[in-house]
């Protein structure tokens, strides 16, 4: 089988805790190189037979060996080294959120379109097939007809001193954990909302900690969310239809739970059954990425809708600071 060569921009804990076993695990996907401004590469590289250490990113972007790179840098660089990577013929893996503004997203898209190269926003949790079974379960009719999705998603961050908690890098809990929130109200609805409105609780640097959205629908379906760093981990979703409800309560880090996904299916007679799924979202996640690039395909997750996805939370973000619903208008797309 043909692989693709891989690159790793930063020592991120994401990066080493998660996305380089992943490629280490994936059929067609071969680590061949990690860059690191801190120069601490020498012990991820012996742990991990990463043939090829560089202390700029530059200098990886430069080796005609690597075919695509992983972006796990904190949010405020995300644009500009993945245009420098496309810039270089990189194919790129950027993870979320890919941009801090809707004309970020879009430019950052452009320019990979313009070199040719696939561009793919992570959002790992997606590729986990609990997610696929929940869209089979509406299909089916057996919830009824979809009117609410509900996500909360949070964490609790003790540390001082982290890009998460300043303004300047992207920080804040709508940047970090509301996107998911977001994606999981579009992907499941397959539509955009019209309007949001937003509330957040920001600390003395003007961060949110947290943050309460509602996202309205033009055909009445309706989109909640709650984000937060400021709380205890719980990460979860639930699709509330006409004739029942889906829970899925490990939604965005079943990998916890060795990959094991669980669904819950409420009817309105008070009857529940469960389902469990196992899958490899981080696994599936590069194959599925390393798969377009050698086969010329866009991803299952385009740019186009990584543009809509940051259209969405740019407008809570601006709600929640404003104080007023705001009207969500068309991303362009290219």
């Amino acid at each position: 089988m043909e692989k693709i060569n891989w690159g790793i921009l930063s020592t991120a804990e994401i990066a080493r805790k998660l996305t380089i076993p992943a490629i280490l695990r994936a059929n067609n996907a071969e680590l061949n190189a990690i860059a690191s401004l801190s120069g601490n590469t020498k012990d991820l590289a012996s742990k991990h037979n990463i043939p090829k250490t560089y202390h700029s990113y530059g200098q990886l972007l430069s080796d005609p060996d690597i075919d695509a790179v992983y972006i796990p840098l904190p949010n405020h660089l995300h644009a500009e080294w993945v245009k420098k990577a496309a810039e270089m013929g990189k194919h790129v893996l950027c993870e979320k959120p890919a941009a801090l503004t809707a004309a970020e997203a879009n430019e950052m898209v452009t320019v990979c379109e313009q070199h040719g190269v696939v561009f793919m926003e992570t959002f790992t949790y997606q590729y986990h097939p609990q997610n696929k079974r929940v869209k089979n379960i509406i299909a089916t009719g057996e919830i009824g007809d979809v009117k609410l999705v509900r996500s909360h998603c949070s964490f609790y961050l003790d540390k001082k001193e982290n890009f998460r908690l300043t303004p300047d890098t992207g920080g804040g809990s709508l940047y970090d954990v509301g996107c998911y929130s977001i994606h999981t109200i579009r992907n499941v609805l397959e539509q955009e909302p019209t309007h949001v409105w937003a509330k957040a609780v920001y600390d003395d640097n003007q961060v949110d900690m947290s943050a309460t959205c509602h996202l309205e629908f033009g055909d009445g379906k309706k989109g909640t969310l709650e984000c937060g760093m400021d709380m205890a981990k719980h990460m979860v979703y639930e699709v509330v239809g006409t004739k029942g409800v889906i829970q899925v309560p490990r939604a965005y880090q079943p990998d916890m739970f060795g990959g094991e996904g669980i669904l819950y299916v409420l009817d309105n007679d008070g009857n529940t059954r469960s389902e469990m799924i196992q899958g490899d979202e981080f696994k599936i996640n590069i194959e599925h990425f390393s798969d377009c690039v050698l086969n010329e395909t866009k991803p299952f997750y385009d740019g186009n809708n990584t543009i809509r996805n940051m259209n969405v939370l740019e407008a809570c973000i601006t709600s929640a600071k404003s104080g007023k619903e705001v009207n969500v208008t068309n991303a362009v797309t290219v």
